[in-house]
């Protein structure tokens, strides 16, 4: 019901307030393809989906494969630790990081310590920005792949990673050739959920940087959000929220059919 609202809406020119709403069919959807701000947004999700999920899989794969090593002490306290920033509200982490991240905040007074004299604006700096948006998002979500690495870890076949150190394959080479293979169905998770919450990444971009300076963190739900709140193109703001709908349910589409064709 609301997606069909939603796309009814999408072809009127409508402030989303009074009764004077005008239909003006697919128009709409022509600006969106013109529009030079929806690209950068939707460029701004692709460097950010890409940078994310590689690097959160990494990690967690990382972390996953240490901590499930033997006589490891304090193991569900390790567990905890990483978990942790995964339950934590997005305006907590938003607000801790505008301060880290600031001029005069603890990661700049932290490199300060090695002998270098930096000030930099992490999230005020067009040129880095997004890439500070991506680190606060890396913090926040490995903690997730890290466990469903660790409970993929603990249904693959031990007999073949004994096999592979009988053979003499090394850790690097038997967590590379023989672990990581065998998580594919995880990888496939990870990819599928790492696409989705890129395209409908806002929390955090909207309470840190607001999609400045310049645009240079515009995603597409900031751009809808101030297509609608601040300049009251609801009809417009339809019209990307629809976009978005199609590019999600295209690319989960696209990633299924990829795993199914991996797996046969």
């Amino acid at each position: 019901m609301g997606i069909g609202y939603t796309g009814y809406v999408s072809t009127l020119d409508w402030n989303g307030i009074d009764d004077n709403a005008t239909s003006v069919g697919f128009e709409n959807y022509i600006a969106i393809y013109h529009d030079p701000v929806f690209w950068t947004a939707l460029k701004h999700v692709v460097i950010f989906a890409i940078g994310s999920i590689l690097i959160q899989a990494f990690l967690g794969l990382i972390m996953a494969v240490l901590l499930s090593g033997p006589g490891l002490k304090m193991r569900p306290i390790y567990k905890v630790i990483m978990f942790l920033p995964v339950v934590l509200a997005p305006s907590a982490v938003a607000t801790a990081f505008r301060g880290i991240l600031s001029p005069d905040g603890s990661l700049n007074s932290f490199i300060n310590i090695f002998g270098f004299n930096v000030d930099i604006g992490w999230l005020a700096d067009p040129s880095i920005a997004l890439y500070a948006i991506i680190g606060i998002n890396i913090w926040q979500w490995t903690g997730f792949s890290f466990i469903l690495y660790q409970a993929a870890l603990s249904q693959v076949d031990q007999n073949v990673i004994d096999a592979a150190s009988i053979d003499g394959a090394g850790f690097f080479k038997t967590l590379w050739y023989v672990v990581v293979p065998q998580l594919k169905g995880t990888h496939a998770t990870l990819a599928l959920t790492g696409v989705i919450g890129s395209l409908k990444t806002f929390d955090v971009v909207f309470l840190t940087t607001g999609g400045g300076p310049g645009r240079s963190t515009e995603f597409l739900g900031t751009y809808i959000y101030e297509q609608v709140i601040d300049l009251y193109h609801a009809g417009y703001s339809a019209a990307l929220a629809m976009v978005l709908l199609v590019l999600a349910l295209a690319l989960t589409t696209v990633q299924l059919r990829a795993y199914k064709f991996g797996e046969e």
